[in-house]
């Protein structure tokens, strides 16, 4: 597990550090320089004779500019430093580096020095911009920006929100950002993640420690894919790896059905039944031979699979007809055993009063897991909150609003988009980091729909669905990665995530 601070856990676990476990701002500093500068030495990019530019405000992340300044000068480097703003809101820690200063060369300007620069370094602000960059200050960066040399950011890119990546404006493009402490929350997140280069973690002295008792908000996992996949026993049988059951497709709507069977058996089911309409049969026969067949128009079929699945997942490609309406009505009502809504489900929920007081008349005591997208989470708050939620306004704080939803109705929400978020009850919030743009496209849903239900199935009674839904969107992403890799992110589809070549 990765934390991915906001500005203000990070502002307060910095507080807590100097504070009361007593380890001096100056201290944090110092440590803070010196993990940049060995990141510096580990590009090659510490020289005698090269000529380094620091961009500095007059916060704690300036002096941190200032301490690295003195061990640039220290290796024989040529550094000026440019200040921006007012002197007179220099913090405690600034003034005793500059005072420091005094011993060695540097030069300091107050606009762009004419001449080119091996490294230009940000210190302007760090993670305390909550602002705009207007003035001075966006004058400065956008200079810097349009000069040539290594670009270095110490702790975050000024101009990118520390808390979702929003651009302030303007922003510092590095090359490399050495953030310290915890990773922020928004080097992940767009647009701002297209700024910050590659990120290297820098321990400092602030540690979990810190947190008294009050964990970030937010994480992500790194585990690669293997390390995902539910563990197999190994005198294990097809019933110990679970019966998944998907009530899936259409009439010329198959290919849901098929996407998640697939899914479901590449991550390790070990029985899969899907019931679809019987204009369906005969496709899934021959392209998913190993599944089980049912009718989900027949009460009777839907509700004696019930008995024999151990997980079940409602709708992708399902329609939104009477059948379909009956057969996620009778997931609701006539079972209590873990469930996947997608897709189809999803939309029926978001229209359907009745269906929603089902669902939460479970709230809490049943494994519940809903995978919306954008548009389909929308019309699932509308559906169930008061109040009018727009796109845009779900679009800034997708997070906020899918922990909020996901309380109101006792499930886990896997929020899906660029960046995916898994909320819960109760639970910190998952950040997904995997995947690329070769995701988007028609079948990837059910893929990821099929994958959950897989690892939901084998683990049975011990499932924890929110980090069961955590991993499957961590290995959809991962999947994403390794199909692009092979065919590029325009070329894949949908079947060729859990394609084994």
């Amino acid at each position: 597990m990765r934390y991915l601070v906001t500005s203000a856990e990070m502002k307060a676990y910095d507080k807590v550090t100097t504070e009361s476990i007593g380890i001096p701002a100056m201290v944090l500093m110092e440590r803070a320089a010196l993990e940049t500068f060995h990141a510096l030495e580990d590009k090659k990019l510490i020289r005698e004779g090269a000529k380094a530019l620091i961009l500095a405000g007059y916060g704690n992340n300036g002096g941190d500019g200032l301490a690295l300044c003195r061990m640039l000068l220290e290796a024989g480097m040529e550094t000026k430093v440019w200040l921006v703003g007012d002197e007179k809101k220099a913090s405690r820690e600034w003034l005793l580096q500059k005072e420091i200063l005094k011993e060695f060369p540097v030069q300091y300007v107050n606009n762009l020095p004419d001449g080119e620069f091996d490294l230009i370094v940000d210190a302007l602000f760090g993670v305390g911009l909550s602002r705009e960059l207007s003035g001075e200050y966006a004058r400065a960066v956008n200079c810097v920006n349009e000069k040539k040399g290594f670009k270095l950011a110490m702790d975050l890119p000024s101009g990118v929100s520390a808390d979702d990546g929003r651009i302030l404006g303007t922003a510092f493009r590095a090359d490399l950002t050495v953030t310290y402490g915890f990773e922020k929350l928004g080097l992940w997140l767009l647009p701002g993640k297209k700024m910050v280069g590659e990120v290297i973690l820098a321990d400092v002295g602030i540690t979990a420690r810190a947190f008294r008792g009050a964990s970030p908000e937010h994480f992500t996992l790194d585990e690669e894919w293997k390390a995902l996949l539910p563990t197999r026993k190994e005198d294990g049988n097809k019933g110990t790896f679970g019966k998944a059951l998907l009530l899936a497709g259409s009439f010329q709507m198959a290919g849901a059905a098929i996407l998640g069977a697939r899914a479901c058996y590449r991550t390790g089911a070990g029985m899969v039944k899907v019931l679809t309409v019987p204009e369906n049969r005969v496709i899934l026969q021959e392209t998913v031979p190993e599944a089980l067949l049912g009718d989900v128009t027949v009460e009777r079929e839907i509700l004696n699979s019930f008995d024999w699945c151990d997980v079940i997942c409602v709708g992708p490609g399902l329609g939104k007809g009477e059948a379909a309406k009956r057969a996620l009505r009778r997931s609701l009502e006539r079972t209590d055993k873990p469930l996947v809504i997608d897709a189809d489900g999803l939309n029926l929920l978001s229209e359907s009063e009745e269906l929603m007081t089902l669902l939460k008349s479970g709230n809490g005591t049943r494994r519940i897991v809903l995978t919306p997208h954008a548009a389909e989470f929308v019309r699932l708050w509308n559906g169930c909150c008061k109040g009018m939620l727009r796109m845009e306004e779900y679009k800034r704080t997708p997070d906020a609003f899918a922990k909020k939803l996901a309380a109101e109705l006792g499930v886990t929400i896997a929020a899906k988009d660029a960046t995916t978020y898994v909320c819960g009850k109760d639970r910190p919030v998952y950040v997904n980091l995997s995947g690329n743009s070769a995701l988007a496209t028609a079948g990837s849903g059910d893929v990821l729909a099929g994958i959950l239900t897989a690892f939901l199935c084998q683990e049975k009674e011990s499932a924890d669905a929110f980090m069961a839904t955590c991993r499957a969107v961590r290995l959809h992403g991962l999947l994403g990665e390794l199909a692009s890799a092979r065919l590029g992110e325009h070329g894949v589809m949908a079947g060729d995530l859990t394609a084994m070549e």
